[in-house]
């Protein structure tokens, strides 16, 4: 059972005793202690029974579709409803739907978000919707689209050819919406490759997926990359969602010899807590994939946790017996719970999970 802490002050209050609260240890390593003190909240899911999106959806004129991955859960100001983005893949490539909710459990296919880009444009062979710009990256706030120029934005993750599972070298692209459900690029180009002057040879493979984060009004993108068959985290900054720098001292998240991350640190999703950020991610070690977690005082400088918060193969029935990876976490106001959709691939095959904080009914 995950025991949610009562209000902010109190992990503030955990910080001070631990001294973390100094500005001045900003670019510092964070202590073993304060990583366990801060992770507790995040230990001790109960699962829910089955998919909540199944390997093979049934969506309505995509029948195709036989994996599902990368959920990302956001709301609409004004609208009670959840919504969810993932991705289908149909043996060509990747395409992100959309699917909405009023429990968080129950989810209804609405049809595709945004498809394939253009024939011989970066991001034709598929599209990975799930970086939105938020009101606000508090970790329990609610996870509503924010406006910017009288667009809802998306950073994204592309694959430049149809015809396989992710077939190198991804890239990186922005899109936007009018109504937060249907999305179009908003640039021709991609924001990253890894054919700019400024990609590093840690990412020099491939790019994958982005996740955005506006802080100070600037523009923090997160993201992973492989140089041959390890991933590992690094960032980019804008000021203006379109044009996009590397941080000098890429990669911010490092694979780690022997552990659970030693070959993917990945698909980082990041949040603000009281007086540091959470970074959730998944790392490929041991045996499988696991839910991770780091922290970190700047955005720059993180310290992951040596355990997984969450291990592969901890379902009772199998559902992620091979890998689990990929979250989204929300918190829901109303039951006090906290929710995790993550990837998870079992016995069942590759469709969409759920652990809370909290048990949920069964329907």
């Amino acid at each position: 059972m995950i025991t949610r802490l009562p209000a902010c002050f109190v992990l503030i209050g955990v910080s001070l005793l631990y001294g973390n609260a100094n500005p001045a240890q900003a670019g510092t390593p964070i202590d073993e202690t304060t990583v366990e003190a801060w992770s507790k909240k995040f230990l001790g899911w109960h699962y829910y029974h089955q998919h909540v999106i199944a390997s093979k959806p049934g969506i309505k004129g995509f029948e195709d579709v036989r994996m599902v991955d990368v959920p990302t859960v956001f709301q609409l100001a004004g609208d009670r409803q959840w919504y969810m983005t993932f991705i289908g893949f149909d043996g060509k490539g990747y395409q992100s739907f959309l699917a909405t909710s009023d429990d968080l459990v129950h989810w209804k296919q609405l049809g595709l978000a945004m498809g394939y880009g253009p024939k011989d444009r970066f991001d034709h062979g598929g599209v990975v919707l799930g970086a939105y710009l938020y009101e606000s990256y508090d970790l329990d706030a609610p996870r509503v689209l924010k406006k910017h120029d009288g667009k809802y934005w998306s950073l994204y993750g592309a694959y430049p050819r149809q015809g396989g599972y992710e077939l190198r070298p991804g890239y990186e692209g922005v899109a936007v919406s009018v109504d937060g459900k249907k999305w179009q690029s908003a640039k021709d180009t991609p924001i990253l490759s890894v054919h700019q002057p400024d990609c590093g040879k840690w990412e020099q493979s491939c790019i994958y997926q982005p996740w955005l984060v506006e802080h100070e009004s600037r523009y923090y993108n997160f993201y992973n990359a492989a140089n041959g068959k390890i991933e590992q985290l690094g960032l980019a900054l804008s000021d203006n969602l379109l044009d996009w720098k590397r941080y000098a001292n890429n990669p911010v998240l490092k694979n780690r010899p022997g552990g659970f991350d030693e070959k993917f640190c990945s698909d980082g999703k990041v949040f603000h807590d009281c007086d540091h950020w959470v970074m959730f991610y998944f790392g490929v070690g041991r045996g499988g994939a696991h839910i991770m977690v780091a922290y970190s005082r700047d955005l720059l400088h993180w310290t992951a946790r040596k355990e997984p918060l969450y291990r592969a193969g901890g379902h009772p029935l199998g559902l992620d017996k091979k890998y689990a990876h990929k979250i989204s976490l929300v918190f829901n106001p109303q039951n006090k719970t906290y929710y995790m959709f993550y990837n998870a691939v079992g016995k069942h095959g590759r469709g969409l999970g759920l652990l809370t904080s909290r048990p949920v009914s069964k329907p």
